[in-house]
């Protein structure tokens, strides 16, 4: 079922090559579509948005009173609820001992210097529809945004005939302030430039469809974005002594998102990876979504036999993953090998699904390599910083003359010149 490929130095690469491939190419006729959606939307705003929701969706966009999210709370099953309120109390747990706080100190000079730390004023979270309503995305979204102390939180979705009743759910127990049934490119476009009754946000989060990513795109710069997600990943690096039901599961749980999504075991024993490829055949007759699971595996999954772990941690790093799952004996060992990585979980009993759902960490990850330098959605996210200075005479005048020098060494007069009006001595 999947490619057995053992690492030579050439083999691996193709492999590696082809996967960063598969996200790269950039639709034209899509960014086309996007770019005029989104410059219409900015020169007329809301009739745009309007037009284009009932063109796209065939209706108007509508806000959704909350007593539908208290509603949608009741209509949910109790083991569910639980489920959901159990998960957003895991993430804000987390996310609140992440917290930055303000602080100012004494700096060598004298003064006094700081950083004041504040939550964004509104935030926008896009919530896809129909099979891709995914209840946990709402919280992973919603719940760090409300630690950092965002001031209102605006959740969007497709106005589709049947909203998920879970996505309302989880939108009540997350602390959403307005839930705006508007979709697509439109609700993007609404959300970056203000549109009407749609306010403009500071940030917009959440995954969506092509049209979405390249919509985000676009409006990054005006608003800030989370990140431009690709297909998802995982890459499990095992040894001998695991299980290989549990690692064929494991890989399994990330092929059935989508036909693009990645599943890549790192082993340095070919016995292990032989098992495996016989689990992943007997578990995938038993599972629904193996249409998408069996292309997914097909065209970029595979088994790379390496001749030891570090050589395995090695080929983590340049792949950076999303999910890196560590299944070795002792897997604290060959942690600090990993330097690139949205999410490591560590040992056969943390499963990439329980990051995706209660731990508490997000499981909003950079995607496609983008590890390298991206990190996890968190409560930073939402945070932006302001720099605080408070000198007095005493403290100043012992470095004016270094400013002075430093001014005029750039040729800005009038910066010099704002510290000598302060200083008789150093007037001209």
């Amino acid at each position: 079922m999947i490619a057995m490929i053992r690492a030579d130095g050439t083999a691996e690469q193709r492999q590696l090559n082809a996967m960063r491939q598969r996200a790269a190419a950039r639709n034209t006729d899509i960014e086309a579509v996007v770019r005029q959606v989104m410059e219409t939307v900015r020169q007329e705003g809301y009739p745009a948005v309007d037009r284009y929701s009932r063109q796209f969706d065939g209706t108007e966009p509508y806000e959704i009173p909350l007593e539908r999210l208290d509603q949608a709370v009741r209509e949910c099953p109790p083991e569910l609820v639980q489920a959901m309120e159990h998960a957003a109390a895991n993430i804000r747990d987390y996310n609140e001992k992440l917290l930055s706080r303000s602080a100012e100190w004494t700096s060598p000079d004298g003064g006094r210097v700081g950083r004041i730390v504040r939550g964004l004023t509104r935030v926008g979270i896009y919530v896809p529809g129909g099979t891709a309503a995914y209840p946990s995305s709402v919280l992973m979204n919603a719940v760090p945004a409300r630690v950092a102390g965002v001031e209102e939180i605006i959740m969007v979705t497709p106005p589709t005939q049947n909203l998920s009743t879970p996505v309302l759910a989880a939108a009540r127990i997350a602390g959403v302030d307005r839930v705006i049934a508007v979709g697509g490119a439109q609700a993007v476009a609404a959300l970056t430039y203000g549109a009407g009754w749609i306010p403009q946000v500071d940030k917009l989060v959440g995954p969506g469809n092509a049209f979405v990513a390249t919509a985000k795109r676009l409006a990054y710069g005006t608003l800030d974005i989370d990140m431009v997600a690709g297909p998802s990943e995982v890459l499990v690096i095992a040894d001998a002594k695991a299980d290989p039901k549990f690692v064929a599961a494991d890989l399994l749980s990330q092929a059935e998102h989508d036909k693009l999504a990645s599943a890549v075991l790192l082993t340095d024993s070919a016995e292990l990876a032989e098992a495996v490829d016989a689990e992943i055949v007997r578990q995938m007759g038993l599972l629904s979504r193996s249409e998408i699971m069996e292309a997914s595996l097909r065209d970029f999954g595979c088994a790379i036999v390496c001749p030891n772990l570090e050589r395995c941690a090695e080929l983590a790093n340049e792949i950076a993953p999303e999910h890196l799952e560590i299944v070795t004996e002792r897997p604290r060992e060959v942690l600090p090998l990993i330097q690139n990585a949205g999410a490591v979980f560590l040992g056969a009993w943390t499963p990439e699904p329980l990051g995706d759902y209660l731990a508490g960490p997000d499981h909003v990850l950079p995607t496609s390599g983008t590890a390298r330098f991206f990190s996890p959605l968190s409560v930073d996210a939402f945070l932006k910083t302001m720099s605080v200075l408070e000198f007095d005479a005493a403290s100043l005048a012992p470095i004016s003359r270094e400013i002075v020098a430093m001014a005029e060494s750039e040729k800005l007069t009038a910066h010099a010149n704002s510290i000598r009006v302060r200083f008789p001595e150093l007037q001209l």
